[in-house]
C-alpha cells in the first residue's frame, strides 16, 4: 500500500517537537511552511524572510525604512510507535472462517501507519510482547517498513497495555511528549482509567487503535440452538457451543456495552480512537482517514 491515496493525516493532539527535517509542523520556530507571525527584522536575519509588502506599509506608515519578517513553524518530522498487542485473541478469526481476520486487520493496520509516517518523512518505531522479551525497535531511521517485525506468534501476557506503557516510559529520551502512540488491539478487556491517564501526563499522542469482529466481538449473532464455533479469547482455541436464548441475548447485551463504554471513555478523556471492523485494505484506510477528520475539526472548533 504505498501512495499519497493510501495515506492519512497524523494530525496531532498538539504542536509537534519532533526531529528535523520532516514535513509537519512544530512547536518550535524555523525554516517551514506554516506562518507564526511577523516582526521587525533584526540583524542576522535570513533576507528570505523579509514580507516585502508588508514592509513597504510598515515603511510607509512610520516613514522608516525597516523590513518585516515573517516567523514561521519549523517543519518537523514526528516520531511514530506502533505498539502490536499479541495476545492470544488477536490472533482470531484464520481462514476458513468468514470473520474479520485480526492479523491481517493488524498488518494492514500497521502497514497503512507505517505508509503515513513516511509521508512526512517521519520516524517509526515498532513494540510488540509476543515474548517475555520485549521486542523494540526505536524511531531511529525513515525506513519504516523494513522495521516492523509482523509475523511474531500471539503469546503475549494479558496485561498489554501496562508492560507498553512501562516500556516507553523507560525509553523516554527515543519517546519524548509528542510522539504518537499507536496501540494495535481488539481491547476486549477494558483498560484502567489510570492507564490512559499515565500515557496522557507523559505527553504522549496516544491513538487506540481498536480491532474487534463486527459479528462476535462488537455485537452478537442470532445462534440461539445452532451449535456454533466457540474461541476463547484468552487461549485462542475454538471448541462448539450450544447456547440459549437467553444466553446469546446476554452476550449480545454484554459485547455492545462493552464498546460502547471503551469509546466512551476514550471520548471522555479526549482520547480519538480508531475502530477497525473489516480487514480490507481500503476499510482500514478508511477507519484512519475519519480519525484524521475528527481531529482536524476538533482542531477547528478550538480555533
Amino acid at each position: 500500500m504505498a501512495g499519497s491515496e493510501s495515506v492519512f493525516t497524523l494530525v496531532p493532539r498538539r504542536r509537534l517537537v519532533g526531529l528535523s527535517f520532516g514535513a509537519m509542523h512544530s512547536s518550535r520556530r524555523g525554516a517551514g511552511t506554516d506562518i507564526l507571525g511577523a516582526r521587525p527584522y533584526l540583524p542576522g536575519d535570513d533576507v528570505r524572510a523579509i514580507h516585502w509588502a508588508a514592509s513597504a506599509r510598515w515603511a510607509t506608515a512610520r516613514n522608516t525604512d525597516e523590513f518585516i519578517v515573517r516567523e514561521r513553524y519549523a517543519d518537523e518530522a514526528p516520531r511514530v510507535i506502533v505498539a502490536c498487542d499479541r495476545r492470544p485473541s488477536m490472533g482470531l478469526y484464520s481462514a476458513p472462517l468468514p470473520w474479520l481476520s485480526k492479523p491481517t486487520a493488524l498488518r494492514n493496520a500497521a502497514h497503512v501507519i507505517a505508509d503515513s509516517t513516511l509521508a512526512v518523512r517521519g520516524f517509526l518505531g515498532y513494540l510488540d510482547l509476543a515474548e517475555e522479551e520485549a521486542l523494540w525497535r526505536p524511531p531511529r531511521t525513515q525506513r519504516a517498513l523494513p522495521e516492523l517485525a509482523l509475523d511474531r506468534p500471539f503469546t503475549a501476557r494479558s496485561d498489554f497495555l501496562p508492560r507498553v506503557f512501562e516500556h516507553l516510559k523507560s525509553h523516554r529520551r527515543a519517546v519524548p511528549g509528542g510522539s504518537f502512540v499507536f496501540l494495535l488491539s481488539d481491547f476486549l478487556e477494558l483498560p484502567d482509567d489510570e492507564l490512559w491517564i499515565d500515557g496522557l501526563d507523559h505527553r504522549w499522542d496516544v491513538v487506540p487503535v481498536v480491532i474487534q469482529d463486527p459479528v462476535w466481538e462488537q455485537s452478537f449473532p442470532e445462534v440461539a440452538g445452532v451449535v456454533v464455533p466457540f474461541a476463547d479469547p484468552k487461549t485462542g482455541r475454538v471448541r462448539p457451543v450450544r447456547l440459549s436464548a437467553e444466553e446469546v441475548s446476554a452476550r449480545r447485551d454484554a459485547n455492545e456495552q462493552r464498546l460502547a463504554a471503551l469509546l466512551a471513555r476514550m471520548r471522555d478523556l479526549e482520547i480519538e480512537s480508531v475502530l477497525i471492523s473489516s480487514e480490507q485494505p481500503m476499510e482500514v484506510l478508511y477507519a484512519f482517514l475519519e480519525w484524521a477528520d475528527w481531529r482536524m475539526a476538533a482542531k477547528r472548533r478550538s480555533w
